[in-house]
């Protein structure tokens, strides 16, 4: 079948008739590795007979765009919090595993369903996936900020051209990258971890040759172990944020792909490359003082390898921000959007453009990102109620049924989900240990940081008794329902009842 007819036969998966517009969510997509087409598919799910692509994909994926400077510096944290390097080692490998797990475990939904997580999410969440949504989206245009802020600073000393033209070269090579889609991001991941690894070495080269003195224990007792427990967690956010993209870079696989390949590579990818970075962060802090482009170029020596450090920077921004702004793009169809994904990619791009010289003209980068760091707290919520219900609900997550529930109006109205999201959150804020909020628990237990833990358990606990509740409400309703069957009227199962999870249609 030749591409064009393909694309043409395609309108038969949005039966029955008049639900035309939703073809918005699907289109043109790559069919095979290096397949470089402009991908017009949304967050409809991909059909098995349409699905490619090696494991091993899921090891580059996660490990080039974690390749950047921010993890660098989040390694020199545990140096700040008092930790000498052996224990600022183990404490960076704990975080960094526990943080992968789940976004190994989200990675392998994507062969099961065909569909991205944010869209996956509609099922829990119903229509109340506005709120996750846009906070995935939000988050998604203001990481391409903070990033594309050093990125841009970077291309400006490479090229030697005005910051908001280093900027706007940054922003839209990343943009080329997300509009295009699935397949290029892919390319770009496998090209960029073996051109990253190189100049990474080189980077960690530099570093040690500095004279640099491994760091020890500054703090005792409670204190220590605070700091620990703090690293842990600085480790942990800067893996699990990943878990809301997760199902989106693995969705073309064939549903017939090892889950244990897929988890096993998830986990390496981001293991090899968060403790990596982390580790030189946490090797050279006493050399690590300026977190700038230009203080990495300075610390390299300048001249080559200097240029060098520059490429590694931009190209890492590129990588990680092209993934936020396809994700971007498919979160903003979650909420029920009908705008094309390419268009919603290329406008997360372009909007991160006025915050990046906001920033840069009135040095509020950092307060920016530890808002950013704070809100990202949500994630562990969101994890476990998704998580929750796939285990107990995971046949309705056949392609077939999420291809049903593209339209918005047939969502329930996900009340256990979003009720468990906001409580499960709020119960998180007193262990928060933040630049902007320090909790009273955390305060006691000299500020070791344990939201993450107490916000997942809490949410699946939360999340589990309101789907009980909600299911007791709808068997109440079983009599009645008997008794129409009886008279012969019979009751069948409406199309919304039929496609989504027996808690969420119960009001």
């Amino acid at each position: 079948m030749t591409r064009a007819a393909e694309q043409a036969s395609l309108g038969g998966l949005f039966s029955p008739a008049g639900s035309g517009e939703l073809r918005v969510f699907e289109g043109p997509r790559p069919t095979r590795p290096g397949d470089l087409v402009l991908e017009g598919q949304g967050m409809a799910p991909i059909p098995d007979g349409h699905r490619y692509g090696g494991v091993h994909r899921m090891f580059t994926v996660w490990f080039t765009p974690n390749m950047v400077l921010s993890g660098v510096f989040a390694g020199t944290l545990a140096v700040v919090f008092g930790l000498g390097f052996g224990l600022g080692l183990v404490a960076i490998v704990v975080g960094t595993i526990i943080g992968a797990l789940p976004v190994a475990i989200l990675c392998t939904w994507g062969p099961r369903t065909g569909t991205a997580q944010l869209p996956l999410a509609r099922l829990p969440f119903g229509k109340t996936i506005v709120l996750p949504g846009a906070l995935q989206w939000l988050s998604a245009v203001a990481w391409d900020a903070i990033c594309g802020l050093f990125g841009g600073e970077a291309a400006q000393l490479l090229l030697h051209v005005p910051f908001w033209l280093g900027v706007a070269i940054v922003l839209a090579l990343e943009g080329v990258v997300s509009v295009f889609g699935y397949e290029f991001v892919h390319r770009l991941m496998e090209w960029g971890s073996a051109v990253l690894i190189v100049l990474f070495i080189v980077l960690s080269v530099k570093i040690l040759q500095h004279h640099v003195v491994l760091p020890h224990n500054t703090v005792r007792g409670a204190a220590l172990t605070g700091a620990f427990v703090v690293m842990v967690a600085i480790s942990v956010s800067e893996c699990i944020s990943w878990a809301s993209y997760a199902s989106d870079y693995s969705r073309y696989m064939k549903p017939s792909t090892s889950k244990v390949a897929v988890f096993a590579f998830t986990m390496a990818g981001l293991t090899a490359s968060n403790a990596w970075v982390e580790g030189i962060g946490l090797a050279g802090a006493s050399v690590l003082g300026h977190h700038t482009a230009a203080g990495v170029r300075a610390l390299m020596g300048g001249g080559f390898i200097g240029v060098l450090a520059l490429i590694a920077i931009v190209f890492g921004v590129i990588s990680s921000n092209s993934m936020n702004d396809y994700t971007g793009s498919l979160a903003f169809q979650a909420l029920g959007a009908r705008i094309r994904r390419p268009v919603l990619a290329a406008a997360g791009a372009i909007l991160a453009f006025g915050p990046i010289l906001y920033m840069n003209a009135g040095n509020t980068s950092g307060k920016f990102e530890n808002l950013l760091l704070f809100t990202s707290y949500w994630i562990a919520p969101f994890c476990a109620i998704v998580m929750i219900d796939w285990h107990y609900n995971r046949a309705r997550y056949s392609p077939s049924r999420l291809r049903g529930a593209l339209e918005f109006a047939k969502l329930g109205n996900g009340w256990p989900a979003i009720v468990a999201f906001c409580v499960g959150f709020g119960v998180m804020v007193p262990f928060m240990n933040t630049s902007i909020i320090v909790g009273p628990v955390a305060n006691v237990l000299k500020g070791a940081d344990t939201a993450f833990y107490v916000g997942f358990v809490v949410t699946g606990a939360l999340y589990y008794l309101l789907g009980r509740v909600a299911i007791s409400q709808q068997a109440r309703r079983a009599p009645a329902l008997a008794a129409a069957s009886a008279g012969g009227r019979g009751h069948r199962p409406t199309e919304r009842e039929q496609l989504l999870p027996i808690w969420m249609n119960a009001s």
